[in-house]
């Protein structure tokens, strides 16, 4: 049976304790109790035999161990007592195991009641690794084994197998000469003494460097990306160890670890260093020292540039120390090595290309990860951890039917994974599928009890279908795991809200504003506060409880305009979905000018379309590198979002058949009006994207009638999929051969019924997105007015864009028809007051 935390403790404990009294005994020469400088001396020395110590460093030696362990001294000379000794060792002064072994002392037996070790754990040397064991090795299958080409003695794999690492005791560890077995004995003294010292000064906590995550709640998050199952829970970022490197005993250790490395250059071979290097960089990355794990991996990197190994881990370190990009070219090299190394690497291609998705997924390239992710999945069909990832990012992109298969495929493999099943109910509830969204959530929080994401998506799927109550049991509960997620707090607020507690609602609101400062927390906050203030007395009709005042939706045809300035309703909605998309794909902060640069500085080759027309495509993956340049100043989860916008909205109509490739004239083409810059340098750039494609070269700077109406269909399908762009092609036609010049395009372009015309509206909008007009609020939703008024003339209630271009008005006042006068600002508003109240002063004058 396997052996029970507490058990396991103390027959380690009484083992460990049993070696030390045999050790004590071994040189106590003259049986006193207690061993004097000559007899510590003498141990010193036997338990280093590849050391020669001059009479100096023994006696220098000597003197901070009877200074150190003052309180153990026997009077009388007698010297360290074996309690002292014991302490030494507990304090990491040396290694037990490595000592007892080095003496050739008879083995400890085993007490006939002591508990029998598992098949599988890492105590017993002839078990087979764990799974997750075998998994990490996987790094190293390829490597020759012991005893090949200057491998370590029989006695060095015994002596791996009782006393290093649990890595090291891995059959696959990839150790081949017994110089390394020496540093990795030295290190992890180094290491344990380091542990100790910071633990009694409370530098760490008991689990730094321990090989644990050190944080009870940790598996309570879907997973951040990294891959543990293949690289180890010392790879991932979330369970770096707080070393306290600010403090003496680390830059004391850090000292003696420069030293290890000058014994490893100094080696016979340059094969020897560079598995010298090896070892120390992968011992310091188990204890979660990543900085100076990355040292010996870079090392290592020089002395075999094109080994994958000392690339894919100096990128596993990269990633735990929070510099992705760095990680991501470390991983590129390593992935050149491996595919350069042939069948020899094949073991270790999944694991790159899974680790370099992670690591492009953390600076927001999500369209790069999937690439990889679905290779390391083709590689190895049998990868779960791939095929989630690959789940994960597709619904990050919003292909959530492609996503559901990848995670379905992660759940056959693995029934148990609770991150695909929470991943499956949200790529679910984004098709409409809730009710199977709800049991893969429950089971996600069946197999994880406190799975915070499983929670938080089934919160959001209640608050959506309207049950509110259930939908803030589950904030609360998330709540109660961490107390710092301000948006479970947001939208508990929000669920409160929705079940008519206003105060409850105030009160979950500034709370999560005091975690995350957010204006627009703030702003709700100030909004609900002003509908508590403002509470109309209840009308005949519709009231939602919050203070808002009933409203109807009427149809379009009895909204009249009073003059031409006022925008249409359903072309100020259109807008209005347009500047959205825009703000949320940030193109609106993107200068014009930087596509045009794109086109003139980027080499596409020309390739040839289903239809046999020449273009310039290229993959997803690439245009996303693309846009990472042109939206540089947006953070990653940022990026990351403005991607899955312009996917779902753009790519997905200019990739269709759904090859992964697209026409980059095309999509340049249709970015441009959204960009920011002057309205005419839109419209050129659109003009030389579409005279930038291979169609047009050599046209003397006209286009063919044919692409310029193709264009105007995509546009349109993008940016206002609910009129038919089909029938426009039935009227105008799409074969014709003849060229348009410019200023035939723009004309093409500016009609407001088949054209995008309503680019100027787009623009009214972006010039008003500050403006307010006082102390006026929307008559429907309270909020003060920003940008145009449309006030009706008859009854002078107004509303706000949203609200004027979904019909709603004030039920209270229920008309045939609504005439509406838009303002672009108060100064618009006093000017047309003052002409109405002259006009009607002419009117009392001619009267009179």
């Amino acid at each position: 049976m396997a052996l029970s935390a507490s058990a396991a403790s103390s027959a380690g404990r009484g083992s460990r304790a049993e070696k030390v009294r045999r050790i004590f005994e071994r040189f106590d020469t003259n049986g006193d109790g207690g061993l004097d400088r000559d007899e510590m001396a003498a141990l010193v020395v036997a338990v280093n035999p590849r050391v020669k110590f001059s009479d100096d460093q023994i006696s220098a030696i000597l003197d901070e161990v009877f200074r150190t362990y003052a309180e153990f001294i026997l009077p009388d000379g007698r010297g360290l007592s074996l309690p002292g000794l014991l302490r030494t060792y507990d304090d990491g002064a040396g290694d037990v195991d490595r000592d007892f072994l080095a003496l050739s002392l008879p083995a400890v037996d085993s007490d006939a009641s002591s508990p029998e070790i598992a098949p599988g754990d890492a105590a017993s040397p002839s078990s087979p690794p764990s799974g997750a064991a075998v998994a990490a090795s996987l790094l190293d299958d390829h490597i020759k084994p012991l005893g090949a080409g200057g491998g370590a003695p029989p006695s060095v794999s015994s002596r791996a197998a009782a006393a290093a690492p649990a890595w090291a005791a891995s059959p696959n560890h990839g150790i081949s000469f017994d110089s390394s077995w020496g540093l990795l004995d030295d290190l992890e003294i180094l290491v344990k003494r380091l542990r100790s010292k910071q633990q009694r000064k409370g530098s760490i906590d008991g689990s730094a460097g321990a090989g644990g995550a050190g944080n009870s709640n940790f598996d309570s998050f879907s997973e951040a990306g990294w891959s543990r199952e293949i690289s180890g829970a010392a790879d991932s970022a979330s369970s770096a160890a707080p070393w306290d490197e600010t403090s003496r005993d680390y830059l004391t250790f850090v000292k003696e670890l420069a030293v290890l490395r000058t014994r490893a250059d100094g080696s016979r071979s340059r094969e020897e260093a560079f598995d010298n290097h090896m070892v120390i960089g992968r011992a310091l990355s188990e204890h979660r020292l990543f900085r100076d794990a990355l040292a010996s991996f870079r090392r290592a990197c020089e002395l075999q540039p094109t080994d994958v190994r000392p690339h894919f881990r100096a990128g596993n370190c990269l990633y735990a120390l929070g510099r992705h990009a760095e990680a991501k070219e470390e991983y590129l090299l390593a992935l050149e090595a491996a595919e350069a190394g042939g069948s020899q690497s094949a073991d270790i291609l999944p694991q790159i290309h899974v680790n370099l998705g992670i690591a492009m997924e953390a600076e927001g390239m999500v369209l790069g990860a999937c690439e990889h992710y679905r290779e390391a999945a083709i590689l190895c069909p049998s990868h779960a951890r791939a095929l989630k990832l690959l789940g994960s990012a597709l619904f990050g992109v919003g292909e959530y039917r492609a996503a559901e298969k990848a995670l379905e495929e992660a759940i056959f493999l693995k029934p148990d994974y609770a991150d695909a099943h929470c991943d499956l109910g949200s790529a679910l509830h984004a098709v409409g599928d809730d009710d199977r969204a709800i049991q893969e959530f429950q089971k996600a929080i069946d197999l994880k009890p406190g799975h915070v994401d499983a929670l938080y998506n089934l919160g959001g799927l209640n608050m959506d279908a309207g049950r509110f109550v259930r939908a803030a049991e589950m904030y609360t509960r998330v709540l109660s795991i961490r107390p710092n997620h301000w948006r479970a707090q947001l939208n508990k607020a929000v669920a409160l809200l929705g079940q008519g507690e206003s105060e409850e609602a105030k009160k979950a609101l500034k709370e999560a504003f005091k975690m995350t400062q957010r204006v627009e927390v703030y702003d709700a906050i100030s909004h609900l506060k002003t509908l508590q203030k403002k509470r109309p007395k209840p009308s005949k009709g519709k009231d939602d409880g919050q203070g808002e005042q009933a409203y109807v939706v009427v149809e379009a045809s009895k909204f009249k305009r009073v003059g031409r300035k006022t925008t249409l309703r359903q072309d100020l909605a259109n807008a209005l979905d347009i500047r959205a998309f825009e703000r949320m794909t940030k193109l609106g902060h993107c200068d014009v000018e930087l596509l045009r640069k794109e086109m003139n500085e980027t080499d596409v080759p020309v390739s040839y379309s289903g239809t046999g027309n020449p273009e310039k495509s290229i993959r997803k993956a690439a245009l996303e590198v693309i846009l990472r340049r042109l939206l540089s100043f947006l953070k990653p989860d940022t990026f990351q979002g403005a991607i899955k916008a312009i996917n779902e909205r753009i790519l997905s109509v200019l990739d269709a058949p759904g090859s992964g490739r697209v026409d980059l004239g095309m999509f340049f083409a249709i970015a441009a009006p959204i960009c920011s810059g002057p309205v005419e340098r839109r419209k050129r750039v659109v003009f030389d994207a579409l005279l930038w494609r291979p169609a047009s070269e050599g046209s003397n700077g006209q286009i063919r009638r044919s692409d310029a109406l193709t264009y105007i269909k995509l546009l349109r399908a993008v940016y206002i999929p609910i009129h038919g762009a089909s029938d426009m092609l039935e009227m105008h036609g799409e074969s014709d051969p003849t060229m348009v010049s410019y200023t035939e395009f723009l004309e093409m372009f500016n009609d407001p019924d088949w054209g995008f015309g309503i680019l100027s509206t787009l623009v009214k909008l972006e010039e008003s997105d500050h403006i307010r007009h006082g102390r006026h609020t929307c008559s429907i939703c309270r909020y003060p007015i920003i940008g145009s008024r449309f006030k009706e003339t008859k009854h002078s209630f107004s509303l706000c864009n949203r609200c004027y271009s979904e019909g709603k008005v004030p039920s209270a006042f229920k008309l045939d028809e609504y005439r509406f006068k838009e303002y672009g600002n108060e100064s618009e508003a006093l000017i047309d007051k003052c002409m109405c109240f002259n006009l009607h002063s002419k009117k009392l004058e001619t009267d009179a």
